[in-house]
Formats: structure tokens, sequence, C-alpha cells
């Protein structure tokens, strides 16, 4: 084989390496996600780029106030992931009045809201193994508050952690 056929292979061996890489850590790793609506204003913008921890959630559970990628616990057509804020733990009792967020009768500080909710719910509790999460564009998103069936801890893919477009908006989701 001559110098050609070599470097030809190289190259070759390398574009298959690094696309096998890519596949395994978008598989099990890290995944990119656009954000198609503004449910989670003004946390997450609507076309919003970010990057999800698949890992997150290998060895602890999620808590409260994280941002989660999962599985839509509700038939919604095209079988679309959500992304929503973790409200409630399992065992604890939610309720939403006069515009606040009660968790087990205290009220939530929640300072990333867009606005109060402009709804009452519950008082209801988190069953085991199940999350109660809510948009933080509260008023104008399809979350737990309107589901009639529990979002299972098993249905979470990953924890929201970087975004990544647009530019000016390069940072770590809090």
């Amino acid at each position: 084989m001559g110098q050609f056929g070599r470097a030809v292979k190289e190259i070759v061996t390398t574009v298959l390496l690094a696309f096998i890489l890519a596949l395994l850590i978008r598989n099990y790793i890290v995944d990119a996600r656009v954000i198609p609506s503004g449910s989670m204003l003004p946390t997450i913008q609507q076309s919003d780029r970010i990057l999800v921890n698949k890992l997150a959630y290998n060895f602890k559970e999620p808590k409260r106030g994280d941002i989660i990628v999962f599985e839509s616990p509700v038939s919604v057509g095209d079988s679309q992931d959500f992304i929503k804020r973790v409200i409630a733990l399992p065992g604890e009792r939610v309720e939403i009045r006069n515009g606040k967020v009660y968790i087990n009768g205290k009220p939530l500080e929640e300072d990333y809201i867009l606005e109060a909710p402009n709804y009452n719910f519950g008082p209801v509790m988190v069953p085991e193994d199940c999350l109660f999460v809510l948009g933080d564009n509260r008023n104008s998103s399809y979350d737990s508050h309107l589901w009639n069936v529990w979002l299972r801890i098993d249905k979470v893919k990953g924890k929201a952690f970087l975004r990544y477009w647009p530019p000016n908006r390069i940072g770590l989701i809090d």
C-alpha cells in the first residue's frame, strides 16, 4: 500500500472512530435538545439549544428545582419529550392556591417563574416513584397540574445543565 493509501485509511479510521464516539456520547452521556415551546420562560427561551446530562440520575434521585427532560406521561400525538422543573418529590403534598405553590403546607420560594399561577390545584400527595413538575411559565405550560397521570421517575431522561445557543445566552442552567 502506498503513502496515499495509508493516508486514506488513516482518514477513514479517524472519521469512523469520531462517528462512533459521537453516537456513544449522544446515546449514553449527553444529548442536545432544541426547546420547542415557551413553557419554561423566562429561564429557557423557545428555540434555545441545551445539553442534557443523561447520567445525572443514574446514582441519585431528582431534587426540587432540577430542570429535567422526560418522556411525556400523556399522549400528545407526536410523543415529544417535555422539559419542566421538579416541584414536588415522592411523599410530598403539593397544592397551588392564591398564586403560590405549597409543599407540605409551606409556600415555595420561586424567583424563577414568569408570573404567579392563576389557577388552583390540589392538595394532592405525590405517589412513590413519581414527581410533580411545572413549567416556569406557569400559566402557559402543559404540566403536572393538568395531567390526569403522574410522571414516573423512570421516565426521566436527564437533567438540563447547559445552554449553548444563542451565543449571548451561553451558560449553565440554574
